[in-house]
């Protein structure tokens, strides 16, 4: 994840990774969605709430009033009482899964799946898009965006970064009229197909709960979780990131 975050950011304006005392910061001044920190420290409501301060003023310096906190959890269910109970200026957002799988041969590859650019894979998974309105990939990034184009219309997207012998699956998710009806499995299964026939044997990814029985479904096990927190002045209706996808 942190590898993807640094490749996308050499093309996102004012894009940058910072380390803090407590935390490794994504800012990224335009795109809302990567505007996340992770917490290193041991968590603890004084080490989050102290890392939360620092990040609102770096922030803030970038002109990003929207970004999450994630404290990382050794818990394996949604269900599970949170590891951190409290960090004072921050709301309670939501939880992502995250989830390992051991890649084998023999996943399908499905013809209705193109490679495109990341920001246009991000988009399918909420608006369709026009076959034909499909950019090339840039055949430099190690980031590659797929989307699955269904009738003549991309109406289903994610992207992913090999790193080593790990692929991270991203972003996720369906255009709502289109949900419901499996292309989420075969966009990932297609995915997953490519990266083990360009060296990956692992993949890896974060799941809300609305993707947690797909993937679980593909035999992805749950390594752990993030706790995501965002400012109490910015609560979102919806979670942010290329969290809040899943939609399958």
């Amino acid at each position: 994840m942190l590898g993807s975050w640094s490749v996308l950011a050499a093309d996102s304006p004012g894009a940058h990774l910072l380390y803090t005392q407590a935390s490794l910061a994504a800012v990224f001044p335009a795109w809302d969605p990567l505007n996340n920190a992770i917490l290193i420290d041991p968590p603890s409501t004084e080490v989050a709430t102290a890392a939360a301060a620092e990040l609102d003023r770096i922030y803030a310096n970038a002109g990003v009033s929207s970004w999450a906190l994630w404290v990382p959890s050794r818990r394996r269910d949604l269900d599970e009482p949170d590891t951190v109970a409290v960090v004072h200026g921050m709301t309670r957002d939501t939880t992502t899964l995250v989830m390992t799988l051991e890649l084998s041969d023999g996943m399908p590859a499905h013809p209705g799946v193109v490679a495109t650019t990341v920001a246009v894979a991000n988009d399918a998974g909420d608006v369709p898009i026009a076959r034909d309105a499909l950019p090339e990939p840039d055949p430099r990034s190690a980031v590659n965006g797929w989307a699955l184009v269904e009738n003549g219309t991309a109406v289903a997207g994610a992207w992913t970064y090999r790193a080593g012998r790990d692929v991270g699956v991203y972003a996720v998710g369906t255009a709502p009229r289109w949900r419901q009806r499996g292309l989420a499995r075969m966009l990932m299964q297609h995915v997953l197909a490519d990266a083990y026939h360009q060296g990956a044997r692992t993949a890896s990814l974060q799941s809300t709960r609305m993707g947690e029985p797909l993937y679980r479904s593909l035999g992805f096990q749950p390594a752990g979780r993030y706790e995501e927190w965002v400012p109490a002045q910015n609560k979102q209706a919806e979670p942010v990131e290329c969290r809040g996808r899943d939609a399958a």
